[in-house]
């Protein structure tokens, strides 16, 4: 299903500093779209959808920065990738992915999203955000697959996808609780005694 290098057409369309990190060659059910093949950039998602006999190629991207989540709806032997998009309206759906392939999508696409947004959206996403340029960061092990340094708390390996072995990943989980206020909507900390957006009394 999945192999290396995407095609040439393909290629034509990366911008100068895009990297393919995985390219899924499989025709996925789209209502509006005939979609033969999906890759993964560090910039963006990229779908082929070629017509006409296949002479003529169409791709339609989302950027990282226009997807404020992305959820796995695994099964038995394929998966479900859906990305909640911030404009609103319907979700991208890309149906039936072979679970390995959609799992390793997933954990790219949660960190590329990680990479691009701020650090709140990397919180919500429970994901350790990337440290600041000329910030050390603590070296937890090295991903079992390819080599690559893995971080303290990072899921997935930022190079090949691979889900981190228990052996190279810290988890550290703790509840968070917020507090709305009742004027304006704010989601305050609990320890809060006053809103910090309308300074109501919560």
């Amino acid at each position: 299903m999945g192999i290396e290098s995407p095609p040439e057409d393909l290629k034509q369309i990366f911008g100068p500093n895009e990297r393919v990190q995985m390219y899924i060659k499989q025709k996925i059910y789209h209502p509006k779209l005939s979609i033969d093949s999906i890759v993964v950039t560090n910039e963006r998602i990229i779908l082929r959808h070629p017509h006409a006999l296949g002479l003529k190629k169409d791709y339609t991207d989302y950027n990282y920065r226009d997807i404020s989540n992305v959820l796995l709806d695994r099964g038995v032997l394929r998966s479900n990738l859906r990305f909640m998009l911030r404009q609103g309206g319907e979700p991208l759906t890309l149906d039936s992915i072979p679970n390995s392939e959609a799992q390793k999508a997933y954990g790219l696409v949660r960190e590329n999203l990680v990479v691009s947004q701020t650090p709140y959206t990397a919180a919500t996403l429970g994901v350790s955000a990337p440290s600041q340029p000329g910030t050390p960061r603590h070296i937890n092990g090295y991903c079992s697959k390819c080599g690559a340094p893995l971080a303290e708390g990072q899921r997935f390996c930022g190079s090949c996808g691979t889900e981190a072995s228990p052996q190279t990943q810290t988890i550290i989980e703790r509840e968070v609780v917020k507090v709305k206020c009742t004027y304006c909507g704010y989601l305050n900390d609990e320890t809060d005694q006053s809103c910090k957006s309308c300074g109501a009394k919560l």
